[in-house]
């Protein structure tokens, strides 16, 4: 027969025993629940002075959907879809709700946590919408690529079979390779001129590629171009695409690949224009061009130049010059 009290002794024990190990774990920090309020106010107001500018037309809703693509976390991405969508003009509920189904997108979904195929839809349905108002007056695409991907290729070929594109003439300060033409493949300046064109502010975007030689986009040409309503193409690298894309985020950007990493190879070393320690640095650069094509819009791929051009060209809303007898 048990004592009187062991239960509760036992009792007693078990719950000592629960209070020391309650006690041995460390304690949640302290909300500052003033700040932490202050805050939410702060990033709902933020979220706020975007849609209001948005719905001013002081900014595109295009620059918004890239920005939250590059911040995911940041203001812009924090952005619910359906809000972002409501915030542009002429969209009320009903077609906000439509071009949710149509896009594939929850209205759970912000907008820096949309999949890479929905950011696609979403952008080209932007522009379309931008086209159809009147407030896009132009088609403007980039190609870009990897080294040796033969972006130089597929751009004469447009410009040879389809004459309603007008192919931009970079600026550069390497020698012409054989067969190019000034004027015609690129501008071809020294250093001292083309520091000129940029002082004077006549470059779009330039950037030094493969750390020697810089090229540029000539300003002029390109918007009387597009103010004329022409469709305009522009050949570039990497680094334009990305400062094309900060200044006119309407543009569509088209990554042009190479069918396997083994063409590619053989394309760069097989034109004979650099030495080998030349095209093992370029080779270098490639792998890192290639792993920025999900910045792109599209992608195209160059198994055949024509067939890789008309691709180019359908994605402008081009159509080809009647065929030549």
């Amino acid at each position: 027969m048990a004592e009187p009290g062991t239960s509760e002794r036992n009792t007693a024990e078990r719950s000592a025993s629960e209070n020391g190990t309650a006690s041995l774990r460390p304690a949640p920090p302290e909300v500052d629940r003033a700040a932490a309020s202050q805050a939410a106010v702060a990033a709902r107001r933020a979220r706020a002075a975007v849609k209001a500018a948005i719905a001013r037309q002081e900014l595109s809703p295009l620059t918004v959907l890239d920005r939250a693509t590059a911040e995911p976390d940041g203001v812009e991405g924090r952005l619910r879809v359906t809000e972002f969508l409501l915030s542009v003009p002429a969209i009320g509920t009903t077609k906000m709700q439509d071009a949710l189904r149509t896009l594939a997108i929850s209205p759970a979904k912000r907008l820096g946590g949309l999949g890479r195929h929905q950011r696609l839809r979403l952008r080209d349905y932007l522009i379309d919408r931008e086209a159809k108002a009147g407030r896009l007056k132009n088609h403007l695409v980039v190609l870009a690529g990897p080294t040796a991907v033969g972006k130089g290729t597929v751009s004469t070929y447009i410009r040879e079979n389809y004459p309603d594109v007008l192919l931009s003439v970079s600026a550069t300060t390497r020698a012409p390779r054989p067969g190019e033409v000034d004027g015609v493949n690129y501008y071809f300046v020294d250093d001292a001129e083309f520091d000129r064109m940029i002082a004077e502010g006549e470059l779009l975007e330039y950037a030094t590629v493969h750390n020697a030689y810089r090229y540029g986009t000539p300003r002029k040409p390109i918007e009387r171009a597009l103010e004329e309503g022409k469709s305009v193409l522009l050949e570039i690298d990497l680094q334009g695409a990305r400062s094309v894309r900060a200044a006119m985020p309407e543009a569509r950007l088209i990554f042009l690949l190479p069918p396997t990493w083994e063409e590619l190879v053989r394309r760069l070393i097989g034109r004979g224009t650099e030495e080998p320690a030349e095209q093992q640095r370029r080779l270098e650069t490639a792998k890192v061009e290639l792993a920025a094509q999900d910045e792109f819009d599209h992608r195209v791929v160059n198994t055949d130049v024509a067939d890789a051009a008309r691709e180019v060209v359908d994605l402008m809303k081009i159509r080809a010059a009647p065929s030549r007898p």
